[in-house]
């Protein structure tokens, strides 16, 4: 697999045995939606897999990407893909990511503790399990959202996520093949 844009362009990634990558039409459209430079954005990629979208949105100038993936075999491939881009080798003060080896779940509520806040969330959990909603959830219950946050899920395209979770509003929604991304918005204050 490739990075489609940005500084890292054409580098290749490395893909873990057995996990459902996000496909290049979808990365494409992804980033379509949410801008070629994401230059001054925060950007958060739960259930990380190899890490494509967050080396993606690395790639276009999101800094900083925090990626999380529980799975110890996907973890270490996200580690050597990092590690293949040209600031792979920064110490960990200067990088312009973190990656850390834990469930969403967990990692929502460390960044909330941390009062972390993000400007984009990526999210893609394991497909049949239930997960998206529940993610969506602890985000909406978490305070780790900017006011202006995009928040977009990727997910069965047979599985319904809600249209509003307290201050989340579904605003879009796109379907390719047996995946959908919903995308949300922060709902304004009145």
């Amino acid at each position: 697999m490739k990075i489609i844009g940005g500084t890292f362009k054409n580098r290749n990634i490395y893909m873990p045995r057995g996990i459902r990558p996000t496909q290049h039409i979808v990365r494409k459209s992804l980033f379509d939606i949410l801008g070629q430079d994401l230059t001054g954005y925060s950007f958060l990629d739960l259930c990380a897999g190899s890490g494509s979208i967050g080396i993606e949105a690395l790639s276009r100038g999101s800094e900083p990407v925090l990626m999380v993936e529980k799975d110890q075999r996907c973890f270490e491939i996200l580690q050597e893909n990092l590690a293949m881009m040209p600031m792979g080798d920064l110490s960990q003060k200067t990088r312009k990511y973190e990656i850390l080896n834990l469930d969403a779940f967990t990692a929502v509520k460390l960044f909330s503790t941390r009062q972390q806040r993000f400007d984009l969330v990526f999210c893609d959990p394991p497909y049949g399990r239930g997960i998206a909603k529940k993610i969506l959830k602890i985000l909406e219950a978490c305070d780790i959202l900017h006011p202006n946050c995009t928040v977009i899920m990727q997910h069965q395209k047979k599985e319904i996520l809600p249209e509003d979770l307290g201050r989340i509003s579904l605003v879009r929604e796109k379907k390719y093949g047996s995946s959908r991304l919903s995308i949300y918005e922060i709902r304004k204050q009145e």
